[in-house]
């Protein structure tokens, strides 16, 4: 009996794996290729000129800026579903703790695409969704009511932000598809040590301490030529 549920055990973890593998996939249609969250007037501002800066700039954000403060709303959201308790005042939080009307929108509409095609693996956490919704809030609910753990959707849904990051940098002509590559090889021990370490985190720890590109996100908004949403 140990070993059925032994081998019971380790088909849900597959299932688990391969449900977050296809959901942070670049093929999910949640339509990120759109937007890269202020990036794109960092390179047009001369933030970010070559490699090093986009894997400096990446670094910075999964420490001390928005990446950091996506996963504890994610992780977050992840304790609510597994604990039974409500969401709605985690979705409301997180939807006004955006730093721009593009950021606003850029989360929402992610996160309402996430959940609309979450919905092809049916589950009640899809009602408790419905409505406006923040991205990472999203992907951390739909996580845990699929049995994937904590720190494995964080480490997931981060190295999706910086697959993203690195998708607009190589747009913009700031690096090439080998460099890209090497940065996101390079991103592996930060993203797994910062999964190790959000995953007990809560909202008592939000903040940021990026206001470059927080203001950059704003400064977005009224740049004059963009090929992003935000």
């Amino acid at each position: 009996m140990a070993m059925a549920d032994s081998g019971a055990d380790g088909l849900n973890a597959r299932q688990a794996l391969l449900r977050l593998m296809a959901w942070l996939s670049p093929a999910f249609p949640v339509g990120g290729f759109s937007y890269s969250a202020g990036f794109e007037s960092a390179v047009v501002e001369g933030h970010v000129a070559d490699g090093d800066d986009v894997e400096s700039w990446l670094k910075l954000l999964l420490s001390d800026g928005g990446l950091r403060s996506d996963c504890i709303l994610l992780g977050e959201a992840h304790r609510l579903q597994q604990e039974g308790e409500g969401l709605d005042e985690l979705v409301a939080l997180s939807t006004a703790l955006a730093g721009s009307a593009e950021r606003h929108a850029e989360v929402i509409r992610l996160g309402e695409a996430f959940v609309k095609a979450a919905s092809a693996w049916p589950h009640p956490v899809i009602d408790q969704l419905s409505g406006p919704v923040a991205y990472g809030v999203a992907v951390g609910a739909v996580a845990a009511a699929h049995g994937v753990g904590r720190a494995d959707a964080i480490a997931a849904f981060l190295h999706a932000q910086i697959c993203q990051y690195v998708s607009v940098a190589i747009r913009l002509g700031v690096i090439g598809q080998t460099r890209g590559v090497a940065i996101l090889a390079a991103s592996e021990g930060p993203i797994l040590d910062a999964a190790s370490r959000y995953e007990h985190l809560g909202l008592d720890d939000l903040g940021s301490a990026t206001i470059i590109a927080d203001t950059l996100s704003m400064r977005h908004e009224a740049q004059y030529s963009r090929l992003f949403q935000s």
